[in-house]
């Protein structure tokens, strides 16, 4: 499962930077990539955020040499211990 969470966060992150506001689908990617961290929370826990967003924060650095940083905030409010 993580897997495949990692590889759609990724890419729903990587369209979300490089195309910011304009595109007709930010917002529906945006709520899924809040559900995506619903998932990681309820299936095991604050650990599990950390950890995804670790690797899709690399892997988009590295990738295609953008900050990732700033979406982390779309996970606020899904556990009390992520505050971005």
């Amino acid at each position: 499962m993580d897997a495949y969470l990692e590889e759609e966060l990724y890419d729903l992150l990587t369209h979300c930077i490089q195309d910011r506001h304009d595109s007709p689908d930010y917002e529906s990617k945006k709520r899924r990539v809040a559900e995506i961290g619903k998932e990681l929370y309820l299936d095991r826990g604050l650990d599990a955020m950390e950890n995804m967003y670790f690797v899709i924060q690399n892997r988009i650095k590295e990738e295609i040499q953008k900050d990732a940083t700033p979406f982390r905030s779309w996970w606020n409010n899904i556990a009390d211990g992520w505050k971005y």
